[in-house]
C-alpha cells in the first residue's frame, strides 16, 4: 500500500463511519483490507478505492470494509462504577421524575456483540423499578456481523470476565450444546432489547427511536476524529429528551467538543446530561 493509497482509503473510511487511522496503523489497514482485493478481483488499493467511490456495489463493499476495520472488544458489566451510577443514581431519578410518563428508552450506541445492552436490561430488571413501564433498550452497530451475534444472545467465558456468579446464574442459562462455558441470555432479558444496524454518521441508517432517556456510547468515540465526534455528539443531543443522560467511556469527554451538555456529579460517577427544560409557571401574565 503506497502513501497515497493509504491516505485515500483512510479518508474514505473516516468519511463513511468516523474511524480515524494514523500513519502507524497503515500495516493494520493493509492487512485487514488485502483480502477484499482478491474477493473483488482487483490488483491494488488504487483500484479498490475507485471501486468504493464509483462501483454500483460500493455501499455493500463499504459495509464489508467496516466489518474489517472496526474494533469489537466488550464484555458484560464493563466499567462497573459507571453502571453503579446508572443503576443507583440515574434510573431511580428517572423513575421518580417520570419525565416522559411511564416510558423509558435507552440506546447502546456502538453496541458491538450486545453485552452492554443486555447488561443494562439486567440492571433494570434487578432494580424492580420499572414493572408495568414501557421499557425499550436499543443496540446499534455499524457492523452487521456483531449485530447478528447480539441478537443470538450466546456468549463464551471471555464475555463474563467481570460478571458476578450470582448474576450469571440468575440471568443466563448454560448452553453446553454450543460449547464449553457458553451461556444464553434469558428470554425475559432479551425481551427488553432490540438490535439493529446503524452508522452513527448516517442518521438515516438509524432506527426511529423517538426521544431517549439515556444514551451509552462508551469506548466508541475514542476511535473517531474530532469532527466525527462532534457530529455524533450533536446526534445524541438531538435524540435525548430534556434532562436525558449521556454516558461515555472513562477515557472520553466532551472537552473541546460540545458545550450543549452539563457535567453532573453523581455519588458514583460524573456523567453528562442534556439540560432539563426550565420550570414553567402558571397564572395570569
Amino acid at each position: 500500500m503506497t502513501d497515497e493509497e493509504f491516505r485515500l482509503l483512510r479518508d474514505h473510511i473516516n468519511a463513511y463511519c468516523g474511524i480515524s487511522f494514523d500513519e502507524d496503523t497503515r500495516f493494520l489497514v493493509e492487512r485487514r483490507l488485502a483480502p477484499r482485493l482478491e474477493a473483488r478481483g482487483l490488483s491494488d488499493f488504487t483500484e479498490y478505492h475507485r471501486f468504493l467511490r464509483y462501483h454500483p456495489d460500493r455501499r455493500v463493499e463499504l459495509e464489508e470494509l467496516a466489518e474489517r476495520v472496526t474494533t469489537n472488544e466488550t464484555y458484560f458489566f464493563r466499567e462497573q462504577y459507571q453502571l453503579d451510577a446508572l443503576q443507583q443514581d440515574i434510573l431511580p431519578e428517572i423513575h421518580r421524575a417520570r419525565p416522559r410518563g411511564k416510558r423509558l428508552a435507552i440506546w447502546s450506541a456502538g453496541c458491538s456483540t450486545g453485552e452492554e445492552a443486555y447488561t443494562v436490561a439486567i440492571l433494570l430488571l434487578e432494580s424492580g423499578l420499572f414493572t408495568n413501564w414501557d421499557v425499550r433498550i436499543f443496540g446499534t452497530d455499524v457492523s452487521r456481523r456483531v449485530v447478528t451475534a447480539a441478537r443470538k444472545g450466546l456468549y463464551g467465558r471471555a464475555s463474563f470476565r467481570q460478571t458476578d456468579e450470582r448474576i450469571l446464574r440468575s440471568w443466563f442459562r448454560p448452553a453446553p450444546e454450543a460449547g464449553e462455558g457458553r451461556h444464553l441470555v434469558r428470554d425475559d432479558v432479551r425481551a427488553l432489547v432490540s438490535f439493529g444496524h446503524g452508522n452513527l454518521l448516517d442518521r438515516e441508517s438509524l432506527p426511529p427511536f423517538g426521544e431517549l432517556d439515556v444514551v451509552l456510547c462508551r469506548n466508541v468515540l475514542m476511535y473517531f476524529d474530532a469532527t466525527s465526534r462532534r457530529r455524533v455528539i450533536d446526534l445524541f443531543h438531538a435524540r435525548l429528551a430534556r434532562g436525558g443522560y449521556l454516558l461515555l467511556g472513562h477515557t472520553e469527554s466532551l472537552l473541546n467538543l460540545s458545550t450543549a451538555f452539563e457535567l453532573k456529579h453523581l455519588p458514583h460517577d460524573m456523567v453528562y446530561r442534556k439540560p432539563p427544560a426550565p420550570p414553567s409557571f402558571g397564572g395570569a401574565p
